[in-house]
């Protein structure tokens, strides 16, 4: 393994390491007035300490990020973009892209993309922190997950998706503290960089809706069937998914992204995290008074990010037709770096909770070895790491 992989090694070892003293559990709420309560409270010293761990953490994430160079299988298609929307000719990303892109350049000069990718880092980062500052209760092991499922690394590639992702992950607060304005406001601003995020609109209400239904026999069997007709859909109705997609992408018809295929690395995961939503619920039910210990916004949240990865499964295995279909399943499975941190804190046996912390914890750093070698290949290409400030 080349040397500069160590530069993203030591990026986890650091910020996971200054994200232990990172204590936020008390500040964290999903109710509807704001992160740390109804009232105003004066801040004290545990989270000035907080506040400075998480801005050095997120410089760390965002210098890596923005002094790279070459580095991404599409870096220099997006310096050519750059090019091409400087000299006002037509390229096919959406209009609030292009308007930054063209005011960059107007500040930092043509061809002068590094402020550009740098701005681009400076801002995907930002809202991966505030979501893990807002949502993260078990900030580290968030962190840890979010960076070792590969969302922030491949950041560093696909730069406008990454981009929406980030947002969509920090806008679903909004929607567990039913603040469903700021939500929209927060997916439209994400639609003015990719599209694709529009899609989370209907999902994440979806979502939130059976979160906090109180379940009920009529109520099962209604989404049960609701849910059959939906899945039965993707499968007799690939035409017209397909139609839809191409209205709005049309230049991904025929591309070499219109590929059908499934990643059965990210089926096993958003499985193996079901599992220990099943695992958790079971435990919890024997146990004889399951949630008792826990508020009801957290049950609303741990239900929502599950039912998402719920959504997450049936893009997987059903969405295989849909262009970039692991694109739209993250938008879903990126809930991940909340809910398993917070299934395994709500575990009551100690004993099964160590081996479950021990199992996640090995299987996604195993996860970032195999993404390391991953880093590699041509279609990737995020390996070797070269930034503009030693090179």
């Amino acid at each position: 393994m080349e040397k500069s992989a160590l530069v993203y090694i030591g990026l986890i070892v650091i910020t996971t390491g200054l994200a232990l003293l990172v204590q936020n559990e008390e500040y964290i709420s999903f109710q509807r007035f704001g992160s740390i309560g109804t009232g105003y409270r004066p801040m004290d010293r545990r989270q000035a300490r907080n506040i400075v761990v998480m801005w050095g953490i997120y410089l760390l994430l965002a210098g890596v990020s923005a002094c790279r160079i070459a580095v991404g299988n599409d870096y220099w298609v997006y310096r050519e973009n750059f090019k091409l929307i400087a000299q006002e000719r037509h390229v096919s990303s959406e209009i609030g892209f292009n308007l930054v892109v063209k005011g960059l350049v107007r500040i930092f000069g043509y061809d002068n993309y590094l402020p550009v990718f740098g701005f681009f880092s400076l801002v995907t980062v930002l809202f991966f922190v505030l979501a893990l500052r807002d949502q993260g209760s078990h900030f580290a092991f968030s962190l840890f997950l979010l960076l070792t499922e590969g969302f922030y690394f491949n950041s560093l590639n696909t730069v406008r998706y990454y981009l929406a992702l980030s947002m969509a992950l920090f806008s679903m607060i909004y929607v567990l503290r039913r603040e469903y304005g700021k939500f929209l406001l927060v997916i439209l601003a994400g639609a003015l960089f990719h599209k694709s995020i529009l899609l989370v609109i209907p999902v994440y209400l979806a979502a939130d809706f059976l979160a906090r239904l109180k379940w009920k026999r009529a109520y099962g069997i209604a989404a049960a069937v609701l849910g059959g007709v939906f899945v039965s859909s993707l499968f007799w109705g690939k035409g017209l998914y397909r139609w839809i997609i191409f209205r709005i992408y049309p230049f991904y018809e025929n591309s070499h992204f219109d590929q059908s295929r499934i990643s059965y690395k990210n089926l096993a995961i958003v499985l193996g995290t079901l599992a220990l939503c099943f695992v958790t619920w079971l435990v919890r039910r024997r146990s004889g008074a399951p949630g008792q210990e826990i508020s009801k916004d957290r049950v609303c949240a741990l239900k929502f990010y599950g039912i998402l990865n719920v959504f997450g499964l049936i893009a997987f295995c059903c969405g295989g037709f849909v262009p970039e279909v692991t694109r739209i399943g993250y938008y879903m499975t990126v809930s991940q770096v909340f809910l398993i941190p917070g299934l395994l804190s709500v575990i009551d046996q100690k004993q099964l909770k160590k081996v479950c912390y021990v199992g996640c914890l090995t299987v996604f750093a195993l996860h970032f070895v195999l993404l390391l070698k991953q880093m590699y290949q041509v279609d990737v290409r995020l390996l070797p790491y070269r930034n503009w400030i030693f090179q």
